[in-house]
């Protein structure tokens, strides 16, 4: 079922076109694309990085104090945790959990996002919220980014990634006060792709919601509304191939710029004024403070993540999307490539970011009446 929050949806075919010519023009997706990691080679010189990453190294000195970007709550119990991963990397999350819950097990919920963004943020919004509406959940922070660990830093990894929901599922399913057969997962922008490729193949994930969903493959590969063509692409695997030989975990270039000045891109101005100021600006955020890897795009270039998303199915799938988002066609084709069940939610007048943190757009009741259905006991 397809739904555009306040009235009845027409077909996505139709709008597509319209939409990202409003959204982005042809000349400016690449600059926009830098914001997901995709562009940091688009539009690349092939000149290589030199300059060595500087490694944070595993941070797990953690502090309990709060250090968010949204206001903490009173009605959920919040402290910081450690998990591994199956490779070996620890991760760092926050656990938040309802006040008065009792004795009984929740149904709980993974949630991470988005691409370059730290559990501080919009993840760390969402698990606090769905805490409240009585959800056991855990943000996290992906391999090698925030406070969790791997090297080198600054890396992002399509596996990794969606090894690393699966980890925070073994986390939440070794809890007393969590009932594992009524696990969820929710993600986020970049990681909406992640949770749904770790549901194909995790068969304990009993339900997946996603929000302002990328495909981090698809657009790592072939750019917006898939715009590259194959000599584009090869160019850019030419130049990060060169790049290992100068130091594949040189930083590339930087997510967000310092100021606006100059800048006319509507969507490096919409993650601008999430990222890079008070309303969402994070340290430890390489959207608010840095850039990736120079090398980083390679292997999301050889893996697609959806591959395998029908294979989901007979568990339900919610995606969620902004109707003026440039992200929305992601979801739109993720939704046609699943089987049912499945839904698909185009929040009327809204952008990319307002699923970020717009507490007012997204749509709280629906997550819970979702995950409440499908996670029943």
């Amino acid at each position: 079922m397809t739904v555009l929050a306040g009235s009845l949806h027409a077909n996505p075919d139709t709008t597509r076109s319209t939409q990202m010519d409003a959204a982005i023009s042809r000349k400016s997706f690449i600059k926009g694309a830098l914001l997901t990691g995709a562009a940091m080679l688009i539009g690349a010189q092939p000149v290589l990085a030199s300059a060595s990453a500087t490694a944070t190294g595993n941070t797990m000195q953690l502090t309990q104090k709060w250090d968010k970007t949204f206001p903490q709550s009173d009605k959920v119990d919040h402290q910081k945790v450690t998990f591994k991963n199956r490779y070996g990397i620890t991760l760092a999350a926050d656990l938040y959990l309802p006040k008065n819950r009792g004795s009984k097990r929740l149904a709980a919920l993974a949630i991470s996002g988005a691409f370059g963004a730290v559990k501080e943020q919009s993840s760390g919004l969402y698990a606090q919220t769905m805490a409240e509406r009585g959800y056991a959940t855990v943000a996290f922070d992906p391999s090698y980014t925030g406070e969790s660990g791997g090297e080198p830093r600054n890396l992002a990894s399509p596996e990794i990634n969606t090894e690393d929901f699966s980890a925070a599922v073994d986390y939440l399913g070794q809890q007393s006060f969590v009932d594992r057969e009524r696990i969820g997962i929710i993600g986020i922008c970049g990681f909406a792709g992640m949770g749904l490729n770790a549901a194909a193949v995790d068969k304990r994930i009993k339900a997946v919601a996603t929000t302002s969903m990328y495909d981090m493959s698809r657009v790592m590969a072939k750019g917006y509304n898939d715009s590259l063509g194959k000599a584009q692409r090869g160019q850019m695997l030419e130049t990060m191939s060169r790049q290992r030989w100068a130091d594949a975990s040189a930083i590339g270039p930087r997510i967000l710029p310092e100021t606006l000045d100059g800048v006319t891109n509507p969507v490096v101005r919409m993650y601008f004024d999430y990222y890079r100021t008070p309303r969402g600006f994070h340290e430890r955020s390489l959207n608010s403070n840095g850039g990736w890897t120079a090398s980083m795009p390679m292997s999301f270039m050889n893996m697609p993540l959806l591959t395998y998303i029908n294979e989901i199915s007979p568990r339900p799938i919610l995606l969620i999307a902004g109707e003026k988002a440039h992200s929305r066609y992601f979801s739109e084709d993720a939704y046609k490539a699943a089987a049912e069940p499945k839904e698909l939610l185009i929040i009327k007048d809204a952008i990319h970011t307002d699923l970020y943190d717009q507490v007012n757009i997204i749509p709280w009741d629906k997550l819970d009446a979702f995950f409440g259905k499908h996670l029943a006991k």
